[in-house]
């Protein structure tokens, strides 16, 4: 009895779709990131509310930017871009990689057809140094140490260093200048 229920157990799992999905978050180095964006601004996300996609089949996060301060291209003073993910009651939906975005959030984010470039690649945070209380740019987990484009991309690593955010908006004028459109 105990090898047929067994059996049919097996059976079962064999016959069983099966759906297996991965998020693939490749490091993109930074030259390329100011480059592929068509947008790269400053600014505060004024809202920030989830809302099924089409054909309700997951849930995406609606994020309104007032822009403070656009570094290539523009989309006007205030602009609404979609995230993967977020939460309906008690439905939610994950996308590895996605940043997540409150109302009051000061950043600067690379866009490219209304989207952010490489998920959380292209989300920069300021907040304010503790100590001076001067803006500082906060870089993504999965960026290099500093933002020479030379150097080895290192998830997580320690010695990565917040940029003032005057020093910050140098460098991607520096590296638009070098070359990147």
């Amino acid at each position: 009895m105990r090898r047929l229920l067994l059996s049919v157990l097996c059976a079962l799992c064999v016959c069983l779709p099966d759906v297996a999905g991965a998020t693939v978050l490749i490091p993109i180095e930074f030259r390329e990131l100011v480059a592929v964006s068509t947008v790269i601004v400053h600014g505060r996300v004024t809202d920030a509310h989830a809302e099924w996609t089409a054909g309700r089949r997951s849930v995406e996060t609606l994020i309104t930017i007032n822009a403070s301060e656009y570094l290539k291209g523009n989309l006007g003073g205030s602009f609404t871009i979609h995230v993967p993910g977020g939460q309906l009651g008690r439905y939610r939906t994950v996308l590895i990689g996605a940043p997540e975005f409150r109302a009051g959030d000061e950043v600067v984010l690379f866009l490219r057809d209304g989207r952010i470039v490489g998920l959380s690649q292209g989300a920069f945070r300021v907040v304010a140094d503790a100590r001076t209380g001067l803006p500082i740019v906060v870089s993504p987990v999965v960026m290099s140490v500093s933002l020479d484009a030379s150097e080895a991309v290192v998830r997580g690593d320690a010695r990565r260093k917040p940029v003032a955010f005057g020093a910050f908006r140098d460098i991607v004028r520096q590296v638009m200048a070098g070359g990147a459109k």
